[in-house]
C-alpha cells in the first residue's frame, strides 16, 4: 500500500521500528517532564534515550520517506485489535527498518561526523523501493523549489529582512495596533486526524507574547494544545500517553506558532535573518529565514502584499530532520488588525484546519488556560 492515511493514533503506535541508541539535547525547561520513548511503547529494542514526542517524528520521517502508513508496516492485527499492543507485533519490514537504520546511522558516523546528513529520505524520497535506473524525466525536467527544504540560498537583489517585516506591519494594521495587541479568544472549528477529518467546535486562547491554548471537542474527546511560554504539551484521545510534553524542535516551534499570533515580537525573536524570493502557487513571496544558536532555523514567506501566507520550522530526529508547515489566509479586520482566520498546520504526522469564525482581541485569560492540561477522568 503506498498511498495512506497517517493518523495520529497511528503515529504514536508506531513503536516498534527501531533506530540506533542516541541521547538527544532537550531543552531544560520540559527535560524533566518528558518521558522516554521506552516509558511509552512497547518493544523498543534499540530505540531508547530520546523523548516521546521525537520518537513519534521519527514514525513520521518513515512514512513520508517511503510514502507508507501504518498498515504498510505493522502487523494486520492494528485493524480489528482492541488495543494498541498490535503494534508491538514485529514484522519483516519492521525488522528491516531496524537494519536500515543502523545502515544510513555507520554512514554518517563515518562520513559526516554523526551528522544526520544521510537520512532515509536520501534514498527512498517517497518510494519504498529507491530508484537505481537514472530518470531523463526527472534530468531534463523543470526545476521544482521544494518549500521544506532546510537548505537556505539568499538572493542578494531581494529586500532586506527590516523592510520586509516593516513592510509586514504595515500591511497587518501598523506598529501601534500591532502592539496594543496582547490577547485574544477565538472561536470556530477544527479538523484534523484525530476527529477523522470532521470539523469539530475550537475555541484558542491566546495571550502576548508566546502563550496559547487550542481546545478542540472531537467526538472522542477533547484534544488539547497548551503553550504557556516555557513549556508545550499536547493532550489527544487515543493516544499511549494522555498527556504529552513537547521537546527540542517541538518545544520551540511551539512557542513559535504562538509568537506569530503576535507579530511585534517576531523580527527581534532570531539573531540572525536571510532574505530569498520565491513562489507559492505561482504567486511571488519574500522569504526570510531565521536562525539562533541551538535550534533549527524558521521560514517565513510574505506575500507581495505583506501578509505572512507561510511559515515551515524543523524538528531533529534521530533519523534527521523532519518539517511543519503552517499556511495561514483569509486575513480579516479584528478591530483595526488584520489576521488570519485559516489556518493548516502539516506535518508528517498528519494534518489540520482550523476555520475561525469569531477573534474577540485583548479580553482577559485566565492564567490556568495555559497550564499543563489535565485528562477528564
Amino acid at each position: 500500500m503506498r498511498h495512506g492515511v497517517w493518523t495520529i493514533a497511528g503515529a504514536a503506535a508506531l513503536l516498534v521500528a527501531a533506530m540506533v541508541t542516541q541521547t538527544r539535547t532537550v531543552s531544560a525547561q520540559a527535560a524533566n517532564a518528558a518521558p522516554m520513548s521506552e516509558q511509552v511503547f512497547k518493544n523498543i529494542q534499540v530505540l531508547k534515550g530520546i523523548p516521546a514526542d521525537e520518537f513519534l517524528d521519527t514514525m513520521g520521517m518513515f512514512a513520508s520517506a517511503l510514502a507508507f502508513d501504518c498498515v504498510s508496516c505493522h502487523s494486520e492485527q492494528i485493524a480489528t485489535a482492541a488495543t494498541l499492543d498490535a503494534f508491538a507485533i514485529s514484522t519483516p519490514r519492521i525488522q528491516m527498518a531496524r537494519s536500515m537504520v543502523v545502515m544510513t546511522n555507520r554512514i554518517n558516523q563515518l562520513f559526516f561526523a554523526g551528522r544526520n546528513r544521510v537520512t532515509c529520505f536520501t534514498c527512498h524520497a517517497s518510494d519504498n523501493r529507491p530508484d537505481m535506473v537514472p530518470s531523463l524525466a526527472l534530468q531534463y525536467g523543470e526545476l521544482v523549489e521544494d518549500p521544506y527544504e532546510l537548505e537556505f540560498i539568499p538572493a542578494f537583489a531581494a529586500p532586506s529582512a527590516d523592510e520586509i517585516f516593516a513592510k509586514h506591519i504595515k500591511a497587518i494594521g501598523g506598529p501601534a495596533a500591532v502592539g496594543s495587541l496582547k490577547s485574544f479568544i477565538a472561536t470556530g472549528t477544527y479538523a484534523g486526524y484525530d476527529t477523522g477529518l470532521m470539523h469539530v467546535p475550537v475555541e484558542i486562547a491566546a495571550q502576548a507574547p508566546n502563550k496559547r491554548n487550542i481546545v478542540a471537542r472531537g467526538p472522542d474527546g477533547l484534544s488539547v494544545w497548551t503553550t504557556d511560554g516555557t513549556n508545550s504539551w499536547r493532550m489527544q484521545p487515543n493516544t499511549p500517553i494522555p498527556v504529552l510534553p513537547m521537546t527540542g524542535g517541538n518545544l520551540a516551534g511551539a512557542l513559535t506558532d504562538a509568537m506569530v499570533l503576535f507579530p511585534s515580537a517576531i523580527r527581534a525573536a532570531f539573531d540572525k535573518w536571510q532574505v530569498a524570493l520565491s513562489e507559492i502557487d505561482g504567486r511571488p513571496v519574500e522569504v526570510v529565514q531565521g536562525t539562533r544558536e541551538g535550534r533549527l532555523p524558521v521560514t517565513l514567506y510574505f506575500d507581495e502584499g505583506g501578509l505572512l501566507v507561510r511559515m515551515v520550522r524543523w524538528n531533529q530526529t534521530a533519523v534527521g530532520p523532519v518539517p511543519t508547515q503552517l499556511d495561514y489566509s483569509d486575513y480579516r479586520d479584528v478591530s483595526g488588525i488584520r489576521m488570519p482566520f485559516h489556518w493548516k498546520m502539516t506535518w508528517t504526522g498528519g494534518e489540520q484546519t482550523i476555520v475561525l469564525k469569531e477573534i474577540r482581541p485583548n479580553v482577559p485569560i485566565d492564567a490556568a488556560r495555559f497550564a499543563r492540561p489535565v485528562p477528564v477522568q
